[in-house]
């Protein structure tokens, strides 16, 4: 174990030079979205300043070797606005990359996250968030799929016609049939399940189905944080046995069940004035009003290897990975500000006697096993049957 904490601090940035960060969920298309209208000259990437949590500066201090892109949407949506507004978000992290070719190329395999790092670029990943934007249609999966998505999460915060949400009433108490077959589709070609946001009967749902490992693409440990979107110790023993990965939040109200029961009041707060499923911009001054006079417990990276060591216990270092949901959420615990913090997180790790090849296997190798571990399902199936022609409301019986 090393001494001090600058050596520890200085070990933990040979490892991620050697393996850098794969993480699999951040929210920068949205926050473009809404701070400039996806205008790239107006949001300068190499250094965004307060604006967001992430920018090409941070991303290289944080030794960020390649980044699962969320191309969120509002699951308020209507008719085939997710579908669009999900194009339109896929659209900007392509225009992204074509703006920063030096630092950033498209990655669709872990063969193409492994180039991108060897010529010191940043893989771009894409991660579809919320089954909403594929409306209902397993040819937009299909077509999400060919621009680019190698993951989509089954639901966001609200239930979709075919699966439950962790954060809504149950409705179809799991996964309807269509939603199954939304699943084995997603074996068939190639693109990850992520069971994050999802109730716990849609996750075993999934997990009886799929072919392939699933992902956890930000989401902490119910055992340390009773929250609904956290992943409970019975799920996190057959992930273990799918062979999947829990890439681990820095959601201060996934790490902290006292920030958890802080958030709980913010919400009651904004709920009672109409604004708990309004735009950032909108909650905003309510939010900073409620928190001067109430201030928000702080929430630490020690907090969050706590978490990373839960899961670990049961799934093996090989299950572990990070998703820490940079520019999703407002605050984000003590020396984990933005994206520039992964160092200091494994500096904890290694002080507590995690070594070299546990630390590469959490940054990256788990995520470029996941992720090749799909191809030969994706083959298998692939030759043995067509493209789903499935429709909801045509569901076989």
């Amino acid at each position: 174990m090393t001494d001090t904490p600058a050596e520890r601090l200085t070990r933990a940035s040979r490892i991620l030079t050697r393996q850098p960060i794969i993480d699999g969920h951040n929210d920068l298309p949205w926050v473009a979205r809404e701070v400039a209208d996806y205008d790239l000259e107006a949001l300068n990437l190499h250094d965004t300043a307060d604006l967001t949590h992430t920018d090409v500066r941070r991303l290289r201090a944080g030794h960020v070797g390649a980044q699962f892109w969320s191309v969120w949407v509002p699951t308020d949506l209507a008719d085939d606005g997710a579908l669009v507004a999900t194009l339109e978000q896929i659209d900007f992290v392509h225009q992204m990359i074509a703006a920063y070719p030096d630092d950033f190329v498209l990655a669709v395999t872990a063969e193409d996250v492994v180039a991108a790092q060897g010529h010191g670029r940043i893989a771009c990943l894409i991660g579809a968030e919320g089954g909403h934007s594929i409306g209902n249609s397993l040819g937009a999966l299909r077509t999400l799929h060919m621009l680019g998505v190698r993951y989509l999460t089954l639901t966001h915060d609200r239930n979709v016609a075919w699966a439950d949400s962790a954060t809504d009433a149950p409705a179809a108490h799991g996964l309807t049939r269509f939603g199954r077959e939304v699943v084995a589709e997603m074996n068939r070609i190639g693109m990850l399940v992520d069971l994050s946001h999802v109730s716990v009967e849609t996750m075993n749902d999934a997990l009886d189905v799929t072919e392939a490992p699933v992902i956890f693409s930000h989401s902490c440990c119910r055992a340390l944080v009773d929250h609904p979107r956290n992943v409970p110790d019975e799920v996190l023993h057959r992930l273990r046995d799918n062979g999947g990965l829990c890439m681990v939040s820095f959601v201060p109200e996934f790490v902290s069940a006292e920030y958890h029961a802080w958030q709980t009041r913010l919400e009651d707060h904004l709920q009672a004035r109409g604004l708990l499923g309004g735009t950032r911009g909108s909650r905003a001054a309510v939010r900073q009003q409620f928190m001067a006079e109430n201030p928000p417990p702080r929430t630490t990276l020690s907090q969050v290897a706590d978490h990373l060591e839960h899961a670990r216990s049961i799934l093996g270092v090989e299950g572990i990975g990070i998703g820490g949901d940079y520019d999703g959420t407002p605050d984000f615990p003590d020396d984990l500000p933005d994206v520039s913090g992964y160092p200091a997180l494994f500096a904890e790790l290694v002080g507590r006697g995690w070594t070299d090849a546990d630390c590469e296997l959490l940054a990256g190798g788990n995520v470029l096993r996941v992720m090749r571990a799909a191809m030969p399902v994706a083959e298998r199936l692939g030759a043995a049957r067509p493209p789903s022609r499935m429709r909801m409301g045509a569901e076989l019986s």
